[in-house]
């Protein structure tokens, strides 16, 4: 693959991650579950990996339409349609699946700085769609690793 397919679905994967990595809301720490940190992160997990498996066909369907291939790089405006379209929603769908599950209890701050790090993610993706496939300025490198600590790693791959 090439170098900048390779970095996309790194980006991919990785806002597929803080999406898992968003297990609360602003006031998770008031809302918590029932589940365990061990069930939450299992769930969360799955939630990702559904996310990441839809992105992944969505992006390769993208690609083939639009004549994007190893040896031809996708252009600012075809990434920002990609982002708009289809990665930046998923992800957003993930943050909210993940957010419905409830922090597990005594988890809620850490649920919620992951929440927040993936929420800054999304916002400059929106504003500079090509920071998704740009290693150096990741705008979910934060949450990722957040999300990763705290054992969301399906949420958190590269």
């Amino acid at each position: 693959m090439s170098k900048w397919l390779i970095a996309l679905l790194v980006a991919v994967a990785a806002i597929a991650m803080i999406v898992a990595g968003c297990g609360g809301s602003s006031d998770s720490s008031e809302s918590t579950s029932s589940l365990t940190k061990a069930e939450f992160v299992k769930q969360g997990n799955a939630i990702c990996a559904k996310g990441n498996k839809e992105i992944e066909q969505e992006f390769n369907k993208f690609a083939e339409e639009n004549g994007i291939s190893e040896k031809k790089a996708p252009t600012e405006a075809q990434l920002a349609e990609a982002s708009e379209e289809f990665i930046l929603p998923a992800v957003e769908k993930q943050v909210e699946g993940i957010r419905a599950l409830g922090a597990p209890a005594g988890e809620g701050q850490e649920v919620d700085e992951i929440l927040s790090a993936a929420e800054e993610g999304i916002e400059k993706g929106e504003e500079d769609p090509g920071s998704l496939a740009n290693e150096k300025a990741d705008p979910f490198a934060k949450a990722n690793k957040l999300a990763r600590q705290y054992g969301l790693t399906r949420c958190g791959e590269e």
